[in-house]
């Protein structure tokens, strides 16, 4: 998932919303594709994305006459895969003799 893991501890429909808009950062998508891709209601949709776009997770730009929705760049990964928390890998590392 190219979604940070402080963002995935929100409210189940805002993390698969969240996680499914960062599949596609450059381009967004129309509720229309939102919809198609989550599995939830339209009335759950909205309602997470009007929680994520009051907490500046989402921005929503007109694109040739169509609404789009796109993920801040701020709750994006940077691809690197370095998503374990640094204190969870010093926990380990003591309980183990190196």
């Amino acid at each position: 998932m190219m979604l940070k893991p402080e963002y995935r501890d929100r409210d189940e429909t805002d993390v698969v919303v969240l996680g499914t808009l960062a599949e596609r950062p450059e381009d967004g998508m129309t509720i229309f594709e939102l919809r198609a891709a989550v599995e939830e209601d339209i009335d759950s949709i909205e309602t997470s994305l009007s929680r994520l776009k009051r907490d500046d997770l989402i921005r929503v730009d007109q694109d040739r006459g169509q609404t789009v929705v796109v993920p801040q760049e701020h709750v994006l990964t940077n691809g690197t895969g370095d998503d374990t928390d640094p204190d969870t890998v010093d926990r380990i590392r003591d309980w183990f003799p190196f």
